[in-house]
């Protein structure tokens, strides 16, 4: 993009004026024309409101200075990032690529141009400040010895979870009363398929002020559920099917749900599975009892009659849900193996 200075030469010449004159019809010396015509001076607030009398409008001059500088800026920007930001664009490749099929970014460029992409999108303007960012919001996850975590693409994942609930409409405030009448319906979708519940899940929470969304997973990010309330107070909740299991996305939205009515997500943290901890076992309790009462679970146990399938089926019957929520419990209290009734459980895919 030129500089402004070009326009202002530019202008002069069509109407026949010197510097000398432009310099006496805008109260400045010649010299100050010349170092502006010549690049070297940009133009101030107060040389365009005079430019402003001699060639309406100011705001022109100060929009064409503007878009100068910012050019001039992302150029530097450009030439300033470092073989260790680029090296991040490696464990963000699988995001960046679906980042761009979601048209959150376009294609066919270098790897400067990604990282410049990346900054606007993740809103932060240096990559390898990710992992020093304080997490904003509530996650479940999963730790393991196969599994670790990308702060990258952790911070990426939860960028991408604002982008897919910024659109949902959802009741100004959080209605905790009306979310808690609801669970016995949010627990009969499950009976539906997986597609249609999601739908459905939807307009319900959106009803109780809460933005749901079911959104592709990553690896580097083995994230369960995410909850934050962003910068307008709007509630997301985000879940994946990472793990596939039927059980796993219906005990992980109760789980949620539950931090949502304990007030958790006010609370920045990473809920990891495998780490132990007073808010989670809350919300695990939570989620356990409203898929299945404690008592009648408890006698069904008793009864010693959990290994049978058909008992599973009529005892889940009983407690209106899917079978496969029963055999998930009774394989979490390790009454029954992983590996007992497996094709019982139905899976989610990702289309």
């Amino acid at each position: 993009m030129e500089h402004p200075g070009l326009e202002l030469e530019k202008r002069i010449n069509a109407c026949g004026m010197s510097r000398k004159e432009l310099a006496l019809r805008t109260g400045v010396t010649e010299k100050h024309i010349s170092t502006v015509i010549n690049g070297d001076r940009g133009i101030s607030a107060n040389f365009a409101r005079k430019l402003g009398y001699v060639f309406p409008k100011a705001e022109d001059w100060l929009k064409l200075q503007n878009a100068y500088d910012q050019e001039q800026l992302c150029i530097k920007d450009e030439e300033n990032i470092t073989e260790d930001e680029i090296k991040i664009l490696e464990p963000l490749r699988e995001i960046t690529e679906y980042f761009i099929e979601q048209g959150y970014m376009h294609n066919h460029c270098g790897d400067i141009t990604k990282i410049m992409q990346l900054r606007e999108l993740l809103n932060i303007s240096d990559l390898t400040s990710i992992p020093k960012i304080t997490y904003n919001a509530a996650y479940r996850a999963q730790l393991s010895k196969n599994v670790r975590v990308n702060p990258y693409v952790l911070f990426a994942w939860q960028r991408l979870c604002e982008k897919k609930t910024e659109r949902i409409a959802i009741q100004e405030d959080l209605d905790k009363e009306k979310l808690k009448a609801n669970l016995p319906d949010i627990k009969a979708m499950m009976f539906d398929k997986i597609n249609n519940s999601i739908q459905v899940l939807q307009e319900y929470l959106a009803r109780c002020g809460i933005a749901f969304q079911v959104v592709k997973n990553f690896r580097g990010a083995p994230v369960q559920g995410f909850i934050k309330q962003d910068e307008n107070h709007r509630l997301i909740l985000c879940l994946t099917i990472r793990r596939k299991r039927a059980d796993t996305f219906w005990f992980t939205l109760f789980h949620e749900i539950a931090h949502i009515l304990y007030g958790d997500y006010s609370v920045r943290f990473v809920d990891f599975d495998s780490v132990p901890g007073e808010q989670e076992e809350r919300a695990n309790q939570f989620a356990r009892d409203a898929l299945i009462a404690p008592k009648p679970y408890r006698k069904f146990v008793h009864s010693g009659n959990y290994e049978n399938w058909a008992a599973i089926e009529k005892f889940a019957e009983e407690m209106k849900v899917e079978p496969f929520i029963v055999l998930g419990r009774l394989q979490s209290d390790q009454l029954l193996d992983w590996r007992m009734y497996s094709k019982k459980i139905k899976k989610y895919e990702w289309a």
